[in-house]
This record gives C-alpha cells, sequence and structure tokens, in this order.
C-alpha cells in the first residue's frame, strides 16, 4: 500500500525532548544486531548509524549497550559503553552521524536476570553461572525462581554503572542517553510484581513502591551528566519472557511509576507496545505513550509494529500475513498531540532511506519496496 504523503505531514515538523531541537518526529528505535566483535562498535557500525541519519531519521536510538556492571550483558558482540577501545568505536558513531546532520543516543541497558542463550536449562535448574547475578528476587518470570536476589550492595553498584555508561556517552559527545527499563531487562524487573518479592525499600506491594530502582538510575543518570542533558525511558507491559504480563492494569495505577520517574529527571517515555495501535486500558482510545504524555506531560514516543506487515511472534517459516504499514495513524496520533514521536525500528534496519521514501514517495510504492526487503539489508 501506499501512504497518501499529506497525511504523514505531522512527522515532518521539528520537535524537542527537553532542550534537543529534533528537525522531525520519527525516531530510529533501538535494534540489537550484534555486531560488535567483543563489544567495540566498528567502522561498519558508524556507517550503519550514519546511513539512517542520512536517510532523514530525526533521533537515532542506537542497539542496547552494556552498562559497566558484572552480569549486565549477554552476548559479547553488542556494543558496551565503558573501555577505551568501545568508547573510541563510539566517538566515531557520534561524528558520522553528527556530520550526516542527525542526532543521536545510546540505550544503556542492563538485561538483569534474563536469559543467556548458552544455557538452556535455565528455567530447569540454579545454574552456577547465575550465582550473584543481578536481580530484585531471582525470579525469571512468574513463578520461576533461579537464584536468590541482589544485596543491597550489587543493587547499589548496578545503579552506579548507569550513572558511568552515562557519563561515558555524554563524554562520547552523544546527545543524550534512553534507559533501557522496559521488556523484563534489570530496571522492568524490579517495576514487575512477578519478579520482584522484595519487601524492603527496593520493593513492595505497590507499582509505586516497586518504582524505586528505576527512579534511582534516572537521578544517578542525572547527577552524572548535567541538568539539560536529556534522559529518556523506555518502558513497556509486556516482557520478553511473557508477551501477556501487564505492570499495570490501569491509567491511576501506572501513573505513580511514571510521575515520580519524571521527577527524577526523565525528559521523555518511550513507551514500547507490540502493537502501537492498541489502547493501553479499557475506556480510552489512548496507547502505552498517549497515557504516559497524559500522566506526565513529557513527551512520548510511540513504538510497536510500525510499518510491518507481520505481527510479532510470526516468523518468516510460518507464513506471512499482510497488515497496512499503518504510518498514517501514528502520524495521526501526533496530529491529535496523544503523542509527540513515531518510532520504528526493524523497517529502518531494512531500509536506511525509509524516511526519505516516505516523505516524496516516488512512482513507486514506497512502502512495498521496504516490505519485500525486510531484514534483509543490515549494514
Amino acid at each position: 500500500m501506499t501512504v497518501p504523503a499529506a497525511t504523514l505531514d505531522p512527522l515532518f515538523t521539528p520537535a524537542r525532548i527537553g532542550t534537543l531541537e529534533l528537525a522531525n518526529r520519527i525516531v530510529m528505535a533501538p535494534m540489537t544486531r550484534c555486531f560488535a566483535p567483543n563489544g567495540v562498535p566498528g567502522a561498519d557500525v558508524a556507517r550503519y548509524y550514519r546511513r539512517r541519519a542520512e536517510g532523514g531519521v530525526g533521533l537515532i536510538v542506537t542497539e542496547g549497550a552494556w552498562i559497566p556492571h558484572p552480569g549486565a550483558a549477554n552476548d559479547e558482540r553488542t556494543p558496551r559503553l565503558y573501555g577505551e577501545d568501545a568508547l573510541a568505536g563510539w566517538r566515531a558513531v557520534v561524528r558520522e552521524v553528527h556530520a550526516a546532520g542527525g542526532k543521536i543516543m545510546p540505550q544503556l541497558w542492563h538485561v538483569g536476570l534474563s536469559p543467556k542463550p548458552e544455557l538452556e536449562n535455565l528455567y530447569d535448574k540454579v545454574d552456577e553461572n547465575y550465582d550473584g547475578a543481578t536481580s530484585p528476587s531471582g525470579y525469571v518470570t512468574i513463578g520461576r525462581k533461579v537464584t536468590e536476589g541482589s544485596s543491597e550492595a550489587d543493587i547499589v553498584a548496578a545503579i552506579a554503572a548507569y550513572a558511568q555508561a552515562a557519563a561515558n556517552a555524554r563524554a562520547c559527545g552523544f546527545d543524550g542517553i534512553e534507559i533501557h527499563g522496559a521488556h523484563g531487562y534489570l530496571p522492568d524487573q524490579f517495576f514487575w510484581h512477578e519478579t520482584n518479592h522484595r519487601r524492603d525499600h527496593w520493593g513492595g506491594p505497590t507499582l509505586k513502591e516497586r518504582a524505586r530502582f528505576g527512579v534511582e538510575v534516572v537521578r544517578a543518570c542525572r547527577a552524572a551528566t548535567a541538568p539539560d542533558f536529556p534522559i529518556v525511558f523506555r518502558f513497556s507491559q509486556w516482557k520478553g519472557q511473557d508477551y501477556n504480563a501487564r505492570l499495570a492494569q490501569s491509567p491511576q495505577e501506572l501513573a505513580p511509576l511514571l510521575e515520580q520517574l519524571s521527577e527524577a529527571g526523565v525528559d521523555a517515555f518511550h513507551a514500547s507496545q507490540r502493537r502501537f495501535w492498541e489502547p493501553a486500558f479499557k475506556g480510552s482510545p489512548l496507547n502505552l505513550a498517549g497515557w504516559a504524555r497524559a500522566l506526565t506531560g513529557k513527551p512520548a514516543i510511540t513504538v510497536g509494529s510500525i510499518g510491518l506487515t507481520l505481527a510479532m511472534e510470526e516468523t518468516w517459516d510460518a507464513g506471512m500475513v499482510a497488515r497496512p504499514a499503518k504510518l498514517d495513524a501514528a502520524a495521526e496520533m501526533v496530529a491529535r498531540g496523544e503523542v509527540d514521536f513515531v518510532a520504528i525500528g526493524r523497517a529502518l534496519i531494512a531500509d536506511a532511506e525509509l524516511v526519505a521514501k516516505v516523505r516524496a514517495p516516488t512512482t513507486a510504492d514506497s512502502i512495498a519496496a521496504y516490505e519485500g526487503s525486510l531484514l534483509a539489508n543490515f549494514v
């Protein structure tokens, strides 16, 4: 299908996240590719991000980058945000993106107690490789405890590692940071009642109480950078280990989490849904990003299968199910003031020039052009 260019006009107006001025409302969502041997982003990574900046993306959020804390990583080919070799690589990435007129933030990532691909028996028994892994209570999902919860000292050290990574990002010249607090990773493990069973000051029966770890991470990152250094916080209901999980059953339950994060220093919220067009709660058409904006007044980024024709659980081997790209629906959300930015992930991996194509479509069907090559162009 072709989306009429006029309906996309709201996506191509300037906007701000904190003090950061952006040329348009399109964000490249963080998409892990594992193309950084030994955690070092090379010249190919710099070219990869530069091409997306040249293609017209307003803000690039990089793939997740490991913070300097034991257990943060689960793949040595994913980039890290510490160590001079890795930081030199990131400085080159930033130079290339800025030279192309783009803006870029790294995503700070700690997987916490998340499955490591090489440990297939994780859910069945406690593995010695997980002794001391950082987590609130040692649960990887509902009813699956594989180790004990972290000590006070380890939790404090993890928060300090986020702060160090934020400082490293600023020193590399990045335009801000995004903290990955979604999808069942470390901050989300503290938020979710199924993985946080603590009854000390890092837990509690309410989401308001379980917010503390994320709040302290934001405060530490703010203190380690500058008052005007943009901080984005990514959150979600769903988890990688449970697509149906929910942090909150209502906006009233969600509000204390987002309000505390906002007060701690978050400049914008990146609300991850598997399908961005679906309402977050009954009784309102607002999606999760819409509620983040309504509850905090901060800019909100919506994301979730934008520009795709496949649902997340489908695979290329299981057959395809066609679905409209829905870029027009995302633009309408921006026009109505429900959300401020629209993040695109997999479709931008497939086509570095996607933004330019949908802004000024040619006689060819620009949407179909990248749908046919989805996931075929990683560099």
